[in-house]
């Protein structure tokens, strides 16, 4: 789960990166020193992103970093797209990439786990639905500190379909 930090930063930026075509995947904060924020994005069309893309999110974000200064300490800016073994966070990113291999982690025990890696069924009612050797288990999307697809031979071919480039 995103801490107040980087849920504040968040909301700060994803307006102006929503306007240029970005939808922001993820806000994470290193706490090592230097202290990193890590600023993942993708086009909203799904068309792979490039340097120049990354770039263009790094100025806006620099900018309005700047000026409302969040986390009032140095640190790194970085900007990268999400690539094929893609972090899952949002509930829609549950349902695109359903029928995908997923590795998920909890903060807490559910169903007397806190590891899952199996089929991604979707996402519905709160839960993120995941499939291991024929059990379904419906997993508290609140619960998830870690989610991420797995790379397969499927999600390799799916790709350009998917447009995860």
């Amino acid at each position: 789960m995103a801490s107040e930090l980087e849920s504040g930063i968040e909301r700060l930026i994803a307006p102006a990166l929503d306007a240029l075509g970005y939808d922001v995947v993820r806000v994470k904060m290193t706490s090592q020193s230097p202290r990193t924020l890590q600023i993942m994005a993708e086009r909203h069309d799904r068309v792979a992103m490039t340097v120049d893309h990354c770039g263009e999110i790094s100025r806006v974000a620099s900018t309005l970093l700047d000026v409302e200064d969040p986390i009032g300490s140095a640190y790194s800016l970085e900007v990268s797209s999400p690539g094929i073994d893609r972090p899952l966070v949002s509930e829609g990113d549950f349902e695109r990439f359903a029928g995908h291999v997923v590795k998920i982690e909890t903060g807490r025990p559910c169903d007397g786990r806190k590891r899952f890696r199996g089929e991604l069924l979707g996402f519905g009612d709160g839960e993120v639905r995941i499939a291991i050797d024929g059990e379904v288990f419906a997993v508290p999307h609140a619960a998830i500190v870690a989610a991420k697809l797995v790379l397969t031979d499927e999600l390799i071919a799916a790709s350009e379909e998917l447009e995860l480039g």
